[in-house]
């Protein structure tokens, strides 16, 4: 498994972020609409989080219809639709935008949630620490907390220029798949995955084993952004994160 990838939307406006198949147990992928576009969902097996980036569509589902706009990611938080599997929707673009979409095997079912921005919890991180090099704004759309019943989380992590993310080094048992956009289309960072080092770019993806620790960082001058995701194993649902033993003193500085 290649645990840094920047995969390309084919010609159909898809860009295939990871498969269910693999170690990291989720199909992801980004979808670019054109005004006018339509996009259904619908799966016997899979629970199904929908989640706008940019753009402007129409949700609906079960006789119901949302609008959602967002003018990108680093300005404005997310809209999702989690679908339990069974379940179908439909996405209308009513301007250009973009979506990504998350699904996992799930054998439970569950009515279909809305999230809209105001319910989003968002958590500013490391501003009071280390002079500040690791302040971020942490979103969880959903997780084990709001969502038991889920076998996925998805939230989204705003790292400012010159600082750095998922700090202090951590890991966990369950798999991880960061998806990243820059503010500027040349911005790049660092992806740490273990003793491995990558360069991150706009529109990349880091796929994260269970077990490796994986801080992040921004190059100066770019914001960067990146949807997390990560997958509950059986009966092992992520709820912590275990900090690297090494670097555990930071956290009382």
């Amino acid at each position: 498994m290649s645990m840094f990838e920047r995969p390309e939307f084919d010609e159909n406006g898809v860009k295939q972020v990871s498969t269910e198949d693999s170690d990291m147990m989720m199909d992801i992928k980004v979808f670019r609409m054109k005004k006018g576009d339509c996009l259904k969902f619908a799966d016997r097996k899979d629970e199904t989080a929908i989640l706008l980036t940019e753009g402007k569509v129409i949700y609906a589902w079960e006789g119901k219809k949302e609008q959602a706009s967002r003018k990108n990611v680093f300005e404005e938080p997310p809209y999702c639709l989690h679908l339990s599997r069974g379940k179908s929707a439909e996405v209308i673009a009513e301007a250009d935008s973009e979506i990504i979409v998350q699904k996992t095997g799930n054998e439970r079912e569950f009515a279909t949630v809305f999230y809209t921005p105001e319910e989003n919890k968002i958590e500013l991180m490391g501003a009071t620490r280390w002079e500040g090099t690791a302040k971020r704004e942490v979103l969880t759309v959903f997780d084990y907390q709001n969502a038991p019943y889920s076998n996925m989380v998805i939230g989204e992590v705003i790292t400012k220029a010159g600082r750095w993310s998922s700090y202090v080094p951590h890991s966990h048992r369950q798999p991880e798949v960061y998806y990243f956009k820059f503010e500027k289309p040349q911005g790049f960072g660092a992806a740490f995955i273990g003793d491995n080092v990558f360069k991150s770019r706009d529109g990349s993806c880091v796929k994260i084993p269970g077990g490796l620790t994986h801080p992040m960082a921004a190059a100066p001058g770019y914001n960067m952004y990146y949807c997390w995701m990560i997958r509950h194993l059986p009966n092992d649902p992520w709820t912590t994160r275990d900090n690297d033993p090494e670097h555990v003193w930071l956290l009382n500085e």
